[in-house]
């Protein structure tokens, strides 16, 4: 787990430093970045932050062998990922109405290729939790809501990255 953990680390970081260079080499970036969507990045941010803290407490509950209160906790937190995928939708499309699509300039490029893949990795993880959660609903590897965990806080940690980098860098 360790191992895929720091593959995806690889992945964010690199594109990170790739940003942050090519923001450097831009002068007129930030006047790109003022037209995203503080607000809904803010409310992004919250609602991942919840999120963490609904898998931590699943965890917890599993760890202490409620897994009735554990596979709901779960289930809050894939409802939480889908909250954060309808807003990521709201801004794309009042993004792209407004013609800040991805061939608008350098910034747009990068913002929608590194949220595309943030929020493909949300989806991935909300896959993962729903079926740990199944399992866990059966009292069937409570050991496995850890890992989901330690994906899913990989995927807010991410964020915590990216709603400066692309919200308030502007």
């Amino acid at each position: 787990m360790w191992w895929f953990l720091a593959s995806e680390v690889a992945i964010f970081g690199g594109l990170i430093t790739v940003y942050v260079l090519a923001r450097l080499a831009n002068p007129g970036w930030s006047q790109h970045a003022a037209n995203t969507i503080n607000l809904a990045g803010a409310i992004n941010t919250v609602v991942l932050l919840t999120s963490s803290l609904t898998i931590v407490l699943a965890h917890d509950a599993a760890h202490h062998g409620k897994m009735d209160r554990a596979y709901k906790l779960m289930m809050q937190t894939v409802a939480l990922g889908l909250v954060f995928l309808c807003v990521k939708s709201y801004e794309y499309h009042h993004e792209w109405t407004a013609g800040f699509t991805p061939m608008a300039n350098v910034f747009w490029s990068f913002y929608y290729l590194m949220t595309g893949l943030h929020a493909a990795h949300v989806i991935a993880g909300m896959t993962a939790i729903y079926v740990v959660a199944r399992g866990v609903k059966q009292g069937k590897h409570p050991q496995r809501v850890e890992y989901v965990g330690m994906y899913w806080h990989l995927v807010d940690i991410v964020w915590i990255f990216l709603f400066p980098l692309l919200y308030l860098a502007s």
